[in-house]
């Protein structure tokens, strides 16, 4: 009888376990859904070359600064291109080039978009590599430009804004305006004017100009740069590797990169500032002209007396990093009086746990794809860091006891941006050896964090191409709001990395004792798996045949609409649907609904690309100098003569 009434007790008691566990699963998936949401984003750009004068303003600020090479660019930045004067940045392995008098803005720079405001003058852009669901927009006053596939584009807008020129030399891409869409294809120039209505023109490639050479140059540097076997294709700022050191198999790591003409006491993480930058917070900015990739993904290794930049799997596109240190705390030194801000960078196989917001899955992400680490281990990591301690004890890092490895200034050198290598606070080795690894950074920005070290700018965009708003299919992410607006809620954050620490799921059996560096896998290295440059001629060899015909007619849409793209993963469909209407932005408006064509205007559009069929096939005996072309182009001195050297 007693062992009736236990059974049915239990049963009882795993029945409503049941039901319980069954309520609180969708609440547990909406939380951490919820998280995932408020990660920061996982790409950044970075300005990785400047001649002449080129301005920066960061998103949200009135203020414009020298642009610092290396800075990472976010989502709100804005650069411009003086007189004179260019600049490259890049994406991943997509290459963003200004022309002079250029004005640029990041509108939206996250996960899966990358779209750009370009209000005046000249881009090139090179996309070698595009995942489906991604979305490569070009902005401009008179229309948007969406990037259909991997290829080369070239935008050109007038200084008045109501013009655009649309160039295509590989590749395929939609042009939204006025309440029309024209698809514009491999070998076409569609040049685009007015406003509210836009008539258009499509044409030949014109023959190359000195920025077009320039672009195809940095291309073809690009192609052959041997850093691409070893690292991830997709990972920022490793085409400047190749020219500043060079890679060797190590044991126990397995093939690395070592930095040459660097001093015998050089070190990660000390040439170069602390910047503020949302939604990260504090972000190392490198000085050495090769010094981004090895800073923000990876790992740092002290093997046979140097240091040497441990890459992270190759098969997978890195997250980003604002900088992979841990800081020490609980040290005087010598100048700035009180204790100061000491960090060292993580040795290969440690866990990197963010002291900004982050979710279980970020915190995941960011170690496994810049280092050989078991999830289990992240998982105790950040677990004993989002303890009620406020140092880290239990833990023990290799680099901090590394000589020369940790580097410690003044809290005014680290939040005024000022350079770390001239501001050297001096301390005691076994004392830092000893000092407890923070699990936060407990120092509050400046205005001067956010700006940077770049000097005030003696050329800025003229106030009108600021002010110009331009056409946009995709809704851009919120202007930033000025620091002196955020400042209150970042005092607020800056004191943990969350404002209830949240303890991972399923910790495993604890193994928090010393970290090692862990061998990497010796896996036969592959070239990468990216999109081929299409084989097609330059400008003044025009290929045979285009890669697919514009469209002649529109077909009828459902309410006059263009399909929408598929949402993104972790963004809420209904907001960031194209062409969503009844949204503002101070820089963007929304396009207009796009109309059916009329007959009249379909048997135009037919007209135009007959047009340009038949000159084509008139151009044709030209295009077979198409090699040898090519290839004399890439042989070219660069034209750089004309241009004052970088004033960076």
């Amino acid at each position: 009888m007693r062992k009736t009434k236990t059974y049915r007790r239990w049963s009882v008691g795993v029945l409503l376990a049941g039901v319980l566990l069954m309520l609180q699963s969708p609440a547990t998936s909406v939380a951490q859904d919820q998280d995932d949401d408020q990660d920061p984003p996982s790409r950044v750009a970075r300005m990785n070359y400047a001649q002449g004068s080129v301005t920066f303003q960061p998103g949200g600020e009135g203020d414009w600064v020298t642009a610092v090479p290396n800075r990472p660019l976010t989502t709100g930045d804005n650069l411009w291109t003086d007189q004179r004067s260019r600049a490259e940045l890049h994406v991943g392995s997509t290459a963003i080039r200004m022309a002079p008098e250029t004005s640029l803005t990041l509108l939206d720079l996250d996960d899966r978009t990358t779209q750009l405001r370009v209000s005046a003058g000249t881009i090139i852009l090179r996309v070698r590599h595009l995942d489906d669901g991604d979305l490569v927009e070009v902005d401009t006053p008179n229309l948007a430009f969406n990037l259909q596939r991997t290829g080369e584009y070239r935008v050109d807008v007038d200084s008045n804004g109501d013009m655009t020129n649309v160039s295509v030399w590989s590749g395929r891409g939609e042009i939204t305006g006025g309440g029309y869409s024209y698809t514009v294809v491999a070998g076409q120039s569609a040049r685009f004017s007015g406003t509210d209505q836009l008539n258009y023109d499509i044409a030949q490639l014109p023959g190359s100009d000195d920025f077009d050479n320039w672009a195809f140059q940095r291309d073809h540097r690009e192609d052959g740069a041997e850093s691409a076997n070893y690292v991830s294709p997709e990972m920022t700022g490793y085409e400047d590797l190749d020219d500043y050191g060079h890679w060797q198999y190590v044991g126990g790591y397995g093939t690395v990169w070592v930095p040459s003409g660097v001093t015998s006491d050089w070190a990660p993480y000390r040439n170069g500032h602390w910047a503020y930058i949302d939604p990260w917070g504090w972000s190392w900015v490198e000085d050495e002209p090769w010094g981004f990739a090895p800073f923000h993904y990876g790992r740092w290794a002290y093997a046979g007396n140097r240091w040497c930049w441990v890459p992270g799997p190759v098969a997978v596109r890195p997250v980003y990093a604002p900088a992979l240190v841990a800081f020490v705390g609980g040290v005087g030194i010598s100048i700035g009086g009180g204790p100061g801000v000491g960090w060292f960078p993580l040795a290969p196989g440690e866990v990197y746990v963010p002291y900004y917001r982050g979710s279980r899955n970020y915190v995941e992400r960011v170690n496994v794809t810049n280092t050989v680490v078991n999830v289990t281990r992240v998982t105790n990591v950040y677990n004993v860091y989002n303890s009620r301690e406020r140092s880290v004890t239990n833990l023990t890092y290799v680099n901090q006891r590394v000589n020369n490895g940790v580097t410690l200034v003044s809290r005014e050198t680290f939040v005024n941006a000022r350079p770390v290598s001239r501001n050297l606070g001096h301390f005691d080795a076994r004392q830092v050896a000893e000092a407890p690894v923070e699990r936060g950074i407990q120092v509050q920005p400046v205005r001067a964090s956010v700006l940077g070290a770049g000097a005030p700018a003696r050329f800025r965009p003229p106030q009108a191409i600021v002010n110009r708003q331009v056409v946009a299919t995709q809704r851009p992410a919120p202007p930033r709001q000025p620091f002196e607006q955020r400042q209150a809620a970042i005092n607020v954050r800056t004191e943990r990395p969350s404002e209830q620490p949240r303890q991972l799921s399923n910790p495993g059996p604890g193994n928090q004792g010393t970290e090692r560096p862990q061998a990497r896998p010796q896996q036969p290295i592959s070239p990468p798996q990216v999109a081929s440059r299409p084989q097609v001629p330059r400008p003044d060899a025009r290929p045979q045949q285009p890669l697919v015909a514009p469209r002649v007619a529109e077909p009828v849409r459902p309410e006059g609409q263009m399909v929408p793209r598929p949402p993104q993963g972790g963004v809420n469909q209904n907001e960031n649907n194209r062409f969503s209407q009844g949204w503002s932005h101070p820089q963007a408006k929304p396009a207009p609904p796009v109309q059916e064509r009329n007959g009249a205007q379909a048997r135009d559009d037919e007209n135009k690309f007959r047009n340009w069929q038949q000159q084509r096939q008139q151009a044709a005996p030209a295009q077979n100098r198409a090699p040898q072309v090519q290839q004399e182009r890439h042989e070219q001195p660069r034209h750089e003569e004309n241009l004052p050297k970088s004033q960076n």
